[in-house]
């Protein structure tokens, strides 16, 4: 672990349990020596301290350092406007950097029952806005001069049973007509090419996906949007936010600020009892947790038999694994949703270890350097938003699949708070459902949720 920066407090030192030395690594051989709670992505590119006074007033306030926080300080600054940026902890401290660095084209939207719910052109229109996050990320990257280790790789989903082969199946053509790339079904007699193992009974192969270094891109990001003036401030959190006139007064942790505008791009950090910026969109996301872990390097040639053109992985699970090599092909990361009941990374990284295992038996003695957790969030749509709510902007809802999605929404934002946009965005302004009851945290129901997907899953194996 570095040794502590100056301008550390001891809640830093505690923080989220990014730590080093957990008691259970002394008791389990699959924990490497040195093993950390931390993100493998920080060995490289931890999200650095910054010492920017918070302003008494600026032009537009972004609550939230994350993608779509700081792209959109990014195309408003582009376009002249003044912009602060505020973040509770360190600017792209959250799931922007703890992510797996997997980069979607849209397909978790395009699979969902759009024209039933909005009508089929609509539907198409939503299709196609959140198909072209992918491009825009891509542009992004290469007009910034981001250095964040991307690559077009593709990706691989594995079924989980031949009914969700045959699901899949159904919508392959329209994923690919959606994407404008590529998207093929692979029998379970061909897998081998695209994953060394025989857990899944065939997959998809679809071309929209690339892989790229989460902290690195969270790093280049915010750099390009500090080169372009935008000003980012760590260790505020914003408590309230009022409307003042044709404005807003934010009160934080550090006193007040003044805006001309506000934009909450929170996401799956939008509800916190230590103060939540805009309880009303925290009613309307589920945040959940994804915990990660990485294996120690692996012997030279490994990772090309894992995988095959090393491509993403995801499976077709209710309880979600999605992995991959390290962007160096030195490891495994693997991820999931290990837990749906309040744990730490460390307490979950066994259970990863062993579902990994049964993915590839070869990695059984395979230990572990890092395991970390962050959150994610959900609408109970299955849609990302942005739109106004009492005169403040909001982006927020990526289902898990935030890294283009996110920097997309936080564009569209931003070309909506300046008045930019040459037409309406397909992702705005819908219609934002929420529950009775529902403040916005869901660990009382998460626990029977995640049992209920787990028999699902076993109902599921034991039909094929």
């Amino acid at each position: 672990m570095a040794p502590l920066r100056a301008g550390w407090t001891a809640r830093n030192l505690t923080r989220d349990s990014d730590r080093q030395g957990p008691s259970m690594a002394l008791r389990d051989s699959r924990f490497a020596p040195g093993f950390k709670v931390r993100p493998w992505w920080w060995e490289a590119a931890e999200p650095p301290d910054r010492d920017n006074p918070m302003p008494d007033r600026t032009a537009v306030a972004i609550v939230g350092g994350g993608y779509a926080g700081l792209s959109a300080a990014l195309t408003l600054r582009r376009l002249g406007h003044q912009v602060t940026v505020l973040d509770a902890e360190r600017i792209g401290w959250g799931a922007s950097s703890r992510n797996g660095g997997m980069v979607s084209g849209g397909l978790k939207i395009a699979g969902g029952a759009l024209e039933q719910a909005y009508g089929k052109e609509e539907g198409r229109r939503i299709v196609d806005a959140a198909a072209s996050s992918f491009p825009f990320i891509e542009e992004t990257i290469a007009r910034e001069g981001i250095d964040c280790d991307y690559v077009r790789c593709g990706r691989y989903v594995g079924a989980w049973s031949p009914l969700h082969w045959d699901q899949m199946a159904a919508k392959v053509d329209y994923l690919a007509e959606v994407t404008g790339m590529e998207a093929v079904m692979i029998p379970k007699s061909r897998q081998r090419d695209y994953l060394g193992s025989d857990l899944y009974c065939g997959g998809m192969r679809a071309a929209a996906t690339g892989a790229l270094h989460p902290g690195k891109y969270a790093r280049g990001l915010a750099a390009a949007a500090e080169r372009a003036g935008a000003l980012l401030v760590d260790e505020v959190r914003v408590l309230d936010i009022a409307k003042l006139g044709e404005g807003f007064r934010i009160s934080t942790t550090r006193g007040e600020l003044l805006a001309d505008a506000v934009l909450v791009a929170t996401n799956g950090y939008s509800h916190d009892k230590r103060g939540t910026a805009l309880p009303w969109l925290a009613k309307r996301l589920v945040p959940l947790n994804s915990y990660i872990i990485a294996t120690e390097e692996l012997p030279p040639g490994m990772i090309d038999r894992l995988f095959p053109g090393r491509r993403n992985i995801s499976d077709t699970k209710r309880i979600l694994n999605y992995f991959r090599p390290s962007p160096d092909g030195k490891r495994v990361l693997w991820g999931g949703r290990a837990s749906f009941r309040a744990a730490t990374a460390e307490e979950t990284a066994l259970r990863l270890h062993d579902t990994m295992v049964e993915c590839f038996p070869e990695l059984k003695h395979v230990r572990l350097t890092h395991a970390w957790t962050g959150f994610v969030a959900f609408t109970f749509d299955g849609l990302p938003h942005i739109g106004v709510e009492n005169g403040v902007h909001y982006a927020a809802g990526c289902q898990g699949s935030g890294v283009a999605m996110a920097t997309w929404l936080g564009h569209n934002a931003a070309m909506k708070i300046a008045g930019a946009a040459n037409e309406r965005f397909a992702l705005d302004g819908l219609s934002f459902p929420t529950r009775p009851f529902y403040s916005g945290n869901p660990n009382w129901v998460l626990p029977f949720i995640g049992s209920w997907y787990r028999i699902r899953d076993h109902m599921d194996r034991m039909a094929a």
